[in-house]
């Protein structure tokens, strides 16, 4: 896709630009990467009655004073919830985008039951269709990537990956099935504009073809160090990172 200068412009803020009291994928993290001016990468999943809400964990007990499953509970359920050491609640997308308001890239991974379920990226299209900044959706699940060709063709979608997909990480997945994700052979179906590889997993062949073949940008996940920095600017475009103000 022409015209995608935008995506390795600046990088992109793992879950906003937390730390320091700020709690990943709220909406301080996001203002704090806005001011900074890095882009923004956060996680999307569904709330129980069908609302786009901004959090990467299945289950609300890493974070917050609640417990259990996100996808259990109700937007208004989840906004009574809160996170520990915070006086912040779970943002919903509608908010975050208020919050950004066009001013900085956001980068939105649609997390995956990996059941074919296409209600999410269904609704975030339908968000994003009168929001006027740069977005762009990525997944590691392509029937997700696959959604947004029907849902939103012309919006900006990438491949989450990478290299190996271990078992131990990806127990619901199939051997071929993770052969499959980590060297891109769904390319034909999900026809990506970008890719966000692991970091530790570069150089890699699939990613090198799609960037030097293809000419598409790669971003590189997640950057933690100035060493991982390093690599990054050998093997991709721009850096995902956290812990670190590169």
């Amino acid at each position: 896709m022409a015209g995608l200068d935008w995506l390795s412009a600046h990088p992109i803020a793992h879950r906003g630009l937390h730390g320091g009291g700020l709690i990943e994928n709220t909406l301080g993290a996001a203002a704090a990467a806005v001011a900074a001016d890095y882009g923004i990468e956060v996680d999307l999943q569904l709330s129980a009655d069908g609302e786009v809400i901004v959090f990467h964990d299945d289950t609300l007990d890493r974070l917050t004073t609640g417990s259990g499953p996100l996808a259990a509970r109700a937007l208004a359920e989840l906004k009574a919830v809160s996170f520990r050491a915070s006086s912040e609640r779970i943002p919903t997308l509608h908010e975050l985008l208020a919050v950004v308001s066009g001013r900085t890239p956001l980068v939105l991974e649609l997390k995956s039951e990996w059941n074919g379920d296409d209600r999410l990226a269904a609704r975030v299209a339908a968000q994003l269709m009168s929001y006027a900044g740069p977005v762009a959706v990525m997944s590691f699940d392509p029937d997700q990537v696959v959604a947004l060709i029907e849902h939103a063709p012309g919006l900006p979608r990438g491949i989450v990956a990478e290299r190996h997909f271990s078992r131990s990480d990806w127990p619901r997945l199939s051997w071929p099935r993770r052969f499959v994700l980590g060297n891109l052979l769904h390319f034909f179906r999900t026809k990506p504009h970008f890719i966000a590889y692991r970091v530790e997993d570069l150089p890699a062949l699939a990613p090198l073809l799609c960037r030097h073949v293809g000419g598409m940008p790669i971003l590189t996940w997640t950057v933690r160090t100035e060493a991982e920095r390093r690599r990054a600017r050998w093997w991709a475009n721009q850096v995902i990172f956290e812990g670190f103000k590169p």
